[in-house]
């Protein structure tokens, strides 16, 4: 599967060792930055990698910052995206069975790295049940 990958400086040691952990499973990783643990702003690497994964260039994206919070605002502000913040788990697995994330969101400062790496797997794992769930996110698409 061909991921993008993107943080601030609080989620940039994750995304390291998470972009190292996706080689391992066998997927292309495009890290879309930052390139060290200097202070950035979020946005200036969220919005674009969601901006490209909406656009198809990947099919699925991930991006952290201290907290999660910051980026999973920021990439769905961006059309096509299904941003999901997950901190556990079952979070991921439904949020991709039910709401077809496109885009997972996680806190560098707030879950470690095992449990990323266990969150991030079943995340990529999980497919997208449809039916009954598919009318919810038709419905809840902006129209432009």
């Amino acid at each position: 599967m061909r991921i993008a990958i993107g943080s601030d400086h609080a989620g940039f040691e994750e995304k390291a060792l998470l972009v190292d952990y996706l080689l391992e499973l066998g997927h292309d990783v495009v890290d879309r930055g930052p390139d060290d643990d200097g202070r950035v702003d979020y946005p200036d690497f969220a919005f674009p990698m969601a901006e490209a994964v909406a656009a198809g260039s990947y099919e699925r994206g991930i991006a952290i910052c201290g907290t999660g919070v910051g980026v999973s605002i920021c990439c769905n502000k961006v059309a096509g995206v299904r941003c999901a913040l997950c901190g556990d788990v079952l979070s991921a697995s439904l949020t991709r069975r039910h709401n077809d994330s496109n885009v997972l969101a996680m806190g560098g400062r707030i879950i470690g790295v095992e449990t990323a790496k266990e969150i991030t797997r079943v995340w990529l794992a999980t497919g997208f049940e449809g039916g009954r769930h598919s009318g919810r996110i038709a419905a809840s698409r902006p129209t432009l």
